[in-house]
């Protein structure tokens, strides 16, 4: 069995249109790695020139975000399920 990837609407021009993929990765890091391979281009959409991610893109495995487990290296087995989620940000329109 797989990990399942989600990929937000705004990321999905880069996979094909696709909202699931399913990959085989150990940790976060090779997922990301797996994204890259199929769908060049998308790790520079997550991850800053140095390999972080970016500071809008939040990551979770089961619901579990990734910055209160082990970032990049939270381990996966199979069945886990990894969505990707861009941060929104806005005005209150109060000024």
């Amino acid at each position: 069995m797989a990990i399942r990837v989600r990929i937000p609407g705004p990321l999905r021009q880069f996979c094909g249109g696709r909202s699931q993929i399913e990959i085989q990765a150990e940790n976060v890091a090779q997922v990301l790695e797996a994204l890259e391979q199929q769908f060049p281009g998308i790790r520079a959409r997550l991850c800053e020139d140095n390999g972080e991610l970016r500071r809008f893109i939040n990551i979770y495995v089961n619901d579990e975000d990734i910055r209160f487990l082990n970032h990049l290296d939270t381990a996966l087995k199979p069945g886990d399920q990894v969505s990707i989620i861009p941060a929104i940000a806005g005005g209150s329109g109060l000024d």
